[in-house]
């Protein structure tokens, strides 16, 4: 239910689309020159309403706020789908969907292979995943998909190593972490890559264990206090979030820069830029399009507004990383930007776990293939790309020439 005190009777339909001629921005129902205030009524998949907060001060603060669950148990929580409510109660719930002590207690046990030094010795390593995969897709010759070609192969042959996972699995891993990477799957069909990934990776825990390894998955193995279910869970966590994200950021950043050809020579001929750029194309493209679901534990006032206990919020990064009153002339890309505070990890105790190994591919992968590429055009019109309105915002190919 929501609020009567909710400010405005529009109500939109959630998710919304983007606009056809502006691909890159949140979709026009979810701007604020478009919902008067800082919060909005969204109609979800079943008829039930949501409230969507948009503001980048108001979003950032709720990220931190103990009145708001990300337990996709606790009343009110809003699940986007039919085939994720209906997955309710037949999976084990990801330690990103848990509050408080057993969601601190698994992401400790993650973040040995995650924090930024671990990824800082991984950064020579990477750097030779991508040369050579931009050598052999150059070897390929032209026009090539840039997603298909460079984005999946850099990202897997990275997050796979972390994890431990073998790489000649990779068609059975991606093929099943794509389905569970989908905002409303049929639920036969997520229900069977869920059970497969968790099968495999129970099995490879087991060998881990006759065979100890540092990889991620190799260290949870060797513990005494995760259960097989628990690590199964956590792998496939970490398999989806930490390669297709990677992936569709990788290709829409591209993408970005192809767009703003003035921005991409920045970037080309001042390597020191690469870490300030990455940040403005995080925020600019804000690919978790979707928002944050939290649902309401006590009653929350935002300015007037009365948000009651039970019901469901969308916390909107893609809006808060366009906001104004914080990223003046937002939806200008501006690769000098101080973008620094921008949301697109998230905030708070559910911020990304893995967001220092994203910048990091991202900081060595969009330099370099501007660098070694410097004719790097599409190779079909802009207009007849296929974007996907999914979970993770994104493009399906991205035919390019050099």
């Amino acid at each position: 239910m929501i609020s009567e005190a909710t400010g405005s009777d529009r109500v939109i339909d959630f998710p919304a689309l983007r606009a056809a001629g502006c691909p890159f921005d949140p979709p026009p129902d979810y701007r604020q020159e478009s919902c008067p205030g800082p919060v909005v009524r969204a109609r979800l998949w079943d008829g039930s309403l949501c409230t969507l907060v948009t503001g980048y001060e108001h979003v950032r603060s709720l990220l931190g706020d103990r009145r708001l669950s990300a337990d996709v148990r606790a009343p009110g929580f809003p699940l986007l789908s039919r085939s994720r409510h209906e997955l309710l109660g037949r999976s084990t719930v990801s330690f990103i969907r848990l509050d408080d002590a057993e969601h601190v207690r698994q992401r400790r046990m993650l973040m040995g292979g995650f924090i930024a030094r671990r990824v800082e010795e991984m950064r020579p390593r990477m750097r030779q995943v991508v040369d050579e995969t931009l050598d052999a897709f150059v070897e390929e010759g032209g026009p090539a998909d840039l997603v298909a070609g460079f984005a999946v192969p850099v990202a897997s042959r990275v997050i796979f190593e972390l994890l431990g996972l073998p790489y000649e699995d990779r068609g059975f891993l991606l093929e099943h972490s794509r389905v569970m990477s989908r905002l409303d799957p049929d639920l036969d069909v997520l229900e069977a890559a869920i059970a497969a990934l968790t099968e495999y990776l129970t099995d490879l825990a087991a060998h881990k264990r006759r065979s100890p390894d540092e990889s991620v998955l190799g260290r949870l193995a060797m513990r005494e206090d995760v259960a097989a279910e628990e690590l199964a869970s956590m792998g496939r966590l970490l398999l989806t979030a930490g390669h297709w994200t990677t992936v569709d950021m990788t290709a829409l950043g591209v993408l970005a820069l192809l767009r703003h050809p003035v921005q991409a020579d920045l970037l080309r001929v001042d390597g020191d830029l690469a870490t300030g750029a990455v940040e403005e194309l995080l925020r600019y493209l804000s690919i978790l399009q979707i928002g944050v679901p939290r649902a309401v534990l006590e009653d929350i006032e935002i300015d007037g507004t009365v948000i009651r206990a039970g019901e469901g919020v969308m916390l909107m990064l893609s809006t808060a990383n366009r906001d104004a009153g914080m990223f003046p002339d937002g939806d200008r890309l501006d690769l000098t930007r101080d973008t620094r505070h921008h949301l697109a990890f998230s905030f708070g105790p559910h911020q990304c776990l893995g967001q220092a190994l994203a910048r990091a591919e991202l900081q060595i992968a969009l330099p370099t293939l501007l660098r070694r590429l410097p004719g790097l055009r599409l190779a079909t019109p802009f207009e007849e790309l296929c974007f996907q309105e999914d979970m993770v915002y994104g493009v399906d190919r991205l035919p390019v020439a050099w």
